[in-house]
């Protein structure tokens, strides 16, 4: 029995694979921000009602974003080589909005005085060229210990070359005050660039005693229910890790929820042989979109807290997941000079949108969602929870109808095209500004909120196909069953790729996959179940940023070197939409992602119909608000669970099942196929 736990700002998702049965059963449950673990149990408990039958929990969570980005993490010191203090504040020193007057850098985890020099130097090429002073280091680490810091980030430059000053570094300050928690930079990246490696190093630390604190007592309270198994933790590359390793390494649960969909996303590109997909998901909080190209998602080296303009660099492999605040809990608002803004600011769990009668007055996408008939009052989470539909038309004629002189119906319209407009902005974050044409993309789309909105998001992206998984809340814990165990590790080495020996490139590769295998096989998974995937950061002579391409398994002759090269021109013309085959290339990084494989669950499969639906998926048909006309027409509803393979529906109508809806467009068509899925194709005949 194995169970995944996908937190949200507002539901708690549990999925729960049983797998000598085969099957797969969902549950949800409102988070619970004051102590999560409550929420944890209440969805638990609606798959189980014994976690101790439970021998695997596979956890994503949003608590490492939600620390950086609220700053609520630990007091943190900065130990950097003499010398190089200004760095983590300096930054790149970009201005992408020249001529914003408001425009604001970075704002660093650590302040200035909270960052303490040491006299060592290592070169670029690895020579020492001053030794750690550890007269002076044990006088830092002292000091450190009686300012009262929680945690310390260590990094000296080029320690992604020689680390030795850094592990010893962290031997000094772990002798001088063993209980705080200390991590060294090469420990998370043995890349270069030392601002983004020292932003990295920041918020690891930042967040580490916190992590530590919440991983121990979500283990203390599964112990106290009976759980005995092995918890695993979702990482923002897609892959899985174990619960010692996500306490060290706590940056790498910077996506792990949305990474968990994405994975899903790809199962099922992989089971409907789709090429190309985009990976949408809408929950209460914020909408998410990635790339899937050729069956794999985009991996990017960095990512940035708050947005690039003004967010904080952390260097880890993550997937190219772009997200708005935007989702069903959205607060809608009219500001001084009249105009209507919905998010980034969320009404959460608690109190939740004006709907779920929990005190929230504030008016919201799901409030609209209402407000319009998209959402049934009475069959949200298939009937366990019943919304209020006289406080979502009040909190909305209060917020936004009254403020702007509309009918609440046409202030509802108006808060879900806003809420499209910029959905749809996230997706073009991953398409669009990647030099990709959405149009040559089918959307799927998952989450509480992605099926109401999804098929107005293609249209505003010219998607002509949307797909809506099985279970589409759920999707999210759904895919992280899907995922393997993953390590990645990266290390930087300069030179002409016409210069490099191709053995000796393999030898550098091989090292990294073994130090994969030794790390693998100490949690438990044989050295003959480990694959790779291999990549190499590649850019043109004189160029600063570089671009990540897939090498071969084995780089033993001459003809890999020109399959290589080739392969970066495409993937520049790709990324940059110009190349330069002419020109010479360097190699900046090698990467290797060890896999150790997991048995998954089966997409399971539905029986099969006829074209029309049968007679007991029909429910009453309602009114509902299709567009900004304000004039409701009459749509069809069907119990998406009543369904059979073969079934065809034509829009305007809503597909309900427990815990979302499926809203189709006058001239829109909803196919079922064999596994269940809604395929939806847009202006159908």
């Amino acid at each position: 029995m194995r169970i995944a736990v996908d937190i949200g700002g507002t539901f708690t998702d549990v999925a729960l694979f049983d797998e000598p049965q085969g099957t797969v059963t969902p549950g949800k449950a409102l988070s619970t921000p004051s102590n999560l673990a409550d929420g944890i149990m209440s969805a638990m408990g609606r798959t189980t009602d014994s976690p101790a039958a439970i021998d695997l929990m596979i956890h994503g969570s949003t608590v490492v974003i939600n620390s950086i980005i609220q700053r609520q993490g630990a007091k943190t010191a900065l130990i950097t080589t003499k010398g190089f203090r200004d760095v983590y504040e300096i930054g790149r020193i970009n201005r992408p909005e020249s001529f914003n007057l408001f425009f604001r850098k970075h704002r660093p985890l650590i302040p200035r005085d909270m960052i303490f020099e040491v006299p060592e130097r290592v070169l670029a090429d690895g020579t020492v060229e001053q030794p750690l002073d550890e007269g002076i280091a044990l006088q830092t680490a002292q000091r450190v210990k009686e300012l009262g810091f929680e945690a310390v980030a260590i990094l000296f430059l080029h320690s992604y070359r020689v680390p030795d000053h850094e592990t010893r570094m962290r031997e000094i300050m772990q002798d001088v005050a063993p209980d705080m928690f200390v991590t060294a930079s090469h420990e998370l990246s043995r890349e270069y660039r030392e601002y983004e490696r020292t932003s990295t190093t920041a918020a690891n630390a930042y967040v580490g005693p916190m992590v530590s604190r919440y991983l121990a007592n979500l283990e203390d309270r599964l112990a106290s229910e009976g759980f005995k198994g092995n918890l695993m933790i979702m990482q923002s590359s897609g892959g899985l890790c174990d619960v010692d390793t996500a306490r060290r390494q706590c940056v790498q649960m910077m996506e792990s929820g949305p990474a968990g969909g994405v994975v899903g996303s790809m199962a099922m590109c992989d089971a409907l042989s789709l090429n190309d997909a985009i990976s949408f998901d809408m929950g209460g909080t914020t909408a998410k979109a990635c790339v899937i190209r050729r069956g794999s998602p985009d991996l990017s080296p960095d990512y940035f807290v708050g947005g690039y303009n003004e967010g904080l660099a952390i260097r880890i492999p993550v997937l190219d997941i772009k997200e708005v605040g935007t989702g069903g809990g959205s607060i809608a608002y009219v500001d001084q000079g009249g105009a209507l803004h919905v998010g980034p600011q969320s009404s959460g769990a608690e109190p939740g949108p004006a709907c779920y009668g929990r005190g929230g007055d504030q008016a919201t996408v799901t409030d609209a969602d209402v407000v319009l008939g998209r959402i049934s009052p009475d069959q949200f989470l298939g009937g366990e929870m019943d919304l209020d539909e006289q406080a979502a038309h009040a909190a909305l004629r209060r917020q936004v109808a009254e403020p702007l002189g509309l009918s609440v119906e046409r202030a509802a319209s108006g808060v879900i095209a806003i809420a499209v407009a910029s959905m749809a902005n996230a997706v073009r974050a991953v398409t669009t500004e990647r030099g990709l044409d959405p149009r040559d993309f089918t959307l799927i789309a998952y989450g509480g909120g992605g099926p109401p909105h999804a098929v107005a998001v293609a249209r505003e992206l010219s998607v002509g196909h949307v797909i809506i998984p099985g279970s589409p809340a759920h999707f999210s814990a759904f895919g992280m069953l899907l995922a393997d165990v993953r390590r990645d590790y990266v290390q930087t080495h300069f030179q002409l790729w016409a210069d490099i020996s191709m053995e000796e490139l393999e030898g550098m590769y091989r090292e990294l996959e073994q130090e994969g295998v030794r790390e693998l096989e100490a949690i438990g998974i044989p050295g003959d179940q480990v694959v790779f995937e291999r990549a190499a950061d590649m850019r043109y002579v004189g160029q600063e940023h570089a671009v990540a391409v897939s090498t071969p398994a084995n780089l033993g002759n001459e003809d890999a070197r020109q399959i290589i090269k080739n392969a970066f021109d495409q993937a520049h013309e790709v990324r940059f939409s110009h190349s330069a085959p002419e020109e010479p290339a360097q190699l900046v990084s090698l990467r290797v992602s060890a896999l150790g494989h997991m048995s998954k669950p089966p997409l399971p499969r539905i029986p099969e119909g006829t074209t029309t639906p049968p007679a007991e998926a029909k429910r009453a048909s309602r009114p509902v608000i299709v567009d900004e006309s304000e004039r409701p027409i009459e749509c069809a509803v069907f119990d998406r669970m009543a369904l059979l393979a073969g079934n065809a529906i034509a829009g305007p109508a809503i597909i309900e099942e427990p815990a979302s809806s499926t809203f189709l467009g006058p001239n829109d068509r909803a196919t079922v196929n064999e596994y269940g899925h809604l395929v939806i194709d847009l202006e159908a005949e």
